[in-house]
């Protein structure tokens, strides 16, 4: 009986560091890519695109707020385009899937667009972020809706 006892607790000890470790490693991740999500921003905030480049993945496929879906090089054309005057991120937030990880959050920002055009955005977004098997985290989806 005191064998049994004894297995079940360390069953129990070994339960619970693995939990624990879990706990640990996604704590970690959702920093990785809170930390991404600030570098994207920073490239918006700093018009350079060559900040976000390298964190977007070959095959990215981009949803825009009017449901038109692009890849890479159209979103990175894009924000060339685009000169940002103000940009900020407001409730972000990370929940990681093993070796992938959802952020969600909002961004306003200000500026003019590829025709010289004045936009004032307010929208949601959501980005996907997978670990490549180089051990680099890189977006391999992203959309976003107006948010009002």
């Amino acid at each position: 009986m005191k064998r049994i006892f004894y297995w079940c607790v360390l069953t129990l000890i070994v339960l619970a560091t693995a939990s624990f470790c879990a706990a640990q490693k996604n704590a970690s991740t959702e920093k990785i890519v809170a930390d991404l999500e600030q570098q994207w921003l920073k490239s918006q905030q700093n018009n350079d695109v060559s900040i976000v480049e390298p964190l977007l993945a070959d095959k990215l496929v981009d949803t825009e707020r009017d449901g038109k879906v692009f890849d890479k090089t159209r979103l990175l054309a894009d924000a060339k385009a685009m000169k940002y005057s103000s940009a900020e991120y407001y409730d972000l937030k990370v929940t990681v899937f093993g070796n992938t990880a959802i952020a969600t959050g909002g961004f306003r920002g200000k500026g003019t667009d590829a025709s010289g055009k004045p936009f004032d955005s307010n929208v949601r977004w959501t980005d996907t972020w997978m670990k490549m098997p180089n051990g680099k985290w890189q977006c391999i989806a992203t959309q976003a809706t107006p948010a009002t």
